[in-house]
């Protein structure tokens, strides 16, 4: 099943198993294949209601691409009609309801400013299915909230069809759109629309306008999108949750681990609830994974939805989008129970606590990192890369992910300069050899980046020390891919006593019990070596069984 609902999974798979998935990904267009124009017949028949592609075109040859994809959208269901207005942004067309459609006097403005292949092939496919009534898998709770938005919402959405974070930010407006007439919303393909990309300064996807300012930039879903929206939900979320019972075992994080011990701990038979930051953590900024055992090769968003369905078949108080503030141990805390703060404002309370708050891309913390955040320094090469085509961007980190990183973008930027603070990159052997029969890569050693440079607040460069002879050298270049591992997430774990290592991991015994009682923890937050994903989740299910061990005891 999609996010929404609608079960377009083997759509996808057809995708994947196909010559075509290059050219969707490269958004090269061509007739649907027979399997593939098949499969989307079949779910073109659940539409209820009519629905009319509308085409604003030029003379450009991506126009034409767009219409032979819309000509054969229209020829496989009676449901579907195709027209033109070129007075839109052009080549663009929009999703709209039929004028034969039973809410056809409650206009949908969707529209894809470029052609929805790549990751974008789903978000496509539910637009045709929700603009056609198929049933919303959505709480009616949300829905209510969303169709009870008052105000003009014009959202403009810049994604690249590479990036695995942008059509969940997609999904979730043109969902929005559905619900409430008062929401626009446009997908913009950075690399169709260079010009505009760089006027806005642009430079990571997704990134979100709201009536023409900028509103967030990253993957958002709609819990993420609501709460900025309608200023009294999180007051009313946070009240909501404070009214919670006291769990069992609550699980703070919702990675590997987390999900992991939850499932874990919900087999027990006892309370268990997970509070999360984002459900998936840092696997959901993870493409290829091919070291998960029994998996020969899958994506970080594939598994965390794997690990989010799993986790639904049990009793489990899923608490997303909610970061935590404090642990109190039962020495302060109320009856006796631990408690968790939020940020949100509620406190949520338990017997045991299993913290799994993973870690997140360790920063360089120099000059012109964080100005320009955003604005030419990123941190996800497979989201952001195809925004720097043909220019020449560094990549800071000598290890597995820097040295896959400058491979991945070294296929269709000018040039990659890796440099690298040690005497010698540290990725495996293999990597390497591939980094060095490239001849678009400059790797420099030796070398300790100092400043990030920028003018008109975009990126120009940066500055290096030479460690060898303490010389200073700039780089001329447009973009900062910055890959030099990771920090755990324990910042909001200091003023609680717990026991952290000099990295700020949290030290753990052979049952994952912290320095606290009834206080556990798993994953890459901790000292347990090797930030693996199988380990995580084993070390989820030690920390879970060691949670209930010390419950059954007391």
């Amino acid at each position: 099943m999609s996010k929404h609902g609608v079960p377009i999974k083997p759509i996808i798979l057809l995708i994947k198993n196909t010559a075509l998935t290059d050219a969707f990904i490269k958004r090269v267009t061509m007739a649907l294949d027979t399997n593939i124009k098949t499969q989307l017949q079949n779910y073109l028949q659940l539409l209820k209601e009519p629905i009319e592609l509308v085409a604003s075109l030029d003379d450009s040859a991506g126009a034409q691409e767009m219409l032979t994809l819309l000509e054969e959208l229209a020829s496989m269901s009676e449901k579907i009609t195709l027209s033109r207005d070129d007075s839109a942004r052009k080549p663009s067309f929009s999703v709209k309801r039929g004028a034969l459609h039973k809410e056809a006097a409650q206009p949908v403005d969707i529209r894809f400013a470029g052609i929805p292949m790549g990751h974008e092939f789903t978000s496509l496919v539910l637009a045709l299915l929700q603009v056609g009534a198929h049933p919303l898998k959505l709480e009616v709770e949300k829905i209510a909230q969303i169709a009870a938005l008052e105000g003009e919402f014009s959202f403009e959405t810049f994604i690249s069809l590479s990036c695995h974070n942008c059509p969940e930010v997609v999904q979730a407006l043109n969902l929005m759109a559905v619900i409430n007439p008062n929401i626009k919303h446009v997908m913009i393909d950075g690399a169709l629309y260079q010009d505009e990309v760089n006027a806005r300064k642009i430079m990571a996807v997704p990134t979100i306008f709201l009536n023409g300012e900028e509103f967030g930039a990253g993957r958002m879903g709609i819990d993420e999108i609501l709460p900025k929206l309608d200023k009294g939900a999180e007051a009313r979320e946070a009240k909501k949750l404070a009214a919670k019972a006291p769990y069992d075992v609550l699980i703070v994080g919702g990675g590997p681990a987390g999900a992991s011990a939850a499932i874990y701990a919900a087999r027990k038979g006892i309370r268990t609830g997970i509070v999360a930051d984002r459900f998936g953590g840092q696997v959901m900024d993870t493409m290829a994974i091919e070291n998960f055992i029994s998996i020969k090769e899958t994506e970080g968003p594939k598994l965390v939805a794997a690990l989010e369905e799993h986790v639904k078949t049990y009793d489990i108080d899923v608490m997303n989008l909610q970061r935590a503030q404090s642990l109190n141990t039962p020495k302060v805390g109320k009856s006796g129970l631990i408690e968790v703060k939020l940020e949100g404002g509620a406190t949520l309370s338990s017997k045991a606590v299993i913290i799994a708050t993973g870690a997140r891309w360790k920063a360089l913390n120099i000059p012109g990192e964080k100005e320009y955040r955003g604005k030419g320094v990123a941190y996800c090469p497979h989201c952001d890369g195809p925004l720097f085509k043909g220019k020449h961007v560094a990549v800071i980190g000598g290890g597995n992910s820097g040295v896959e990183a400058a491979i991945d973008l070294a296929g269709f930027v000018s040039h990659v300069t890796l440099l690298q603070f040690g005497e010698t990159l540290s990725a495996d052997a293999i990597l390497q050899k591939k980094l060095f029969s490239l001849n678009n890569v400059t790797v420099i050693t030796h070398a300790e980046t100092t400043e990030i440079t920028g003018e008109d607040q975009k990126v120009n460069g940066l500055i290096y020390r030479d460690r060898a002879t303490n010389a200073l050298h700039s780089v001329a270049l447009a973009g900062v891919f910055v890959q030099i591992g990771l920090l755990p997430n324990t910042d909001w774990l200091q003023s609680s006593g717990i026991q952290l290592s000099v990295f700020g991991e949290i030290e753990v015994n052979s049952h994952g019990q912290t320095s606290l009682p009834g206080v556990f923890a798993a994953g890459d937050v901790t000292t347990v070596p090797y930030k693996q994903i199988i380990i995580a989740m084993g070390e989820g299910a030690k920390a879970s069984l060691g949670a209930f061990d010390y419950l059954i005891r007391q």
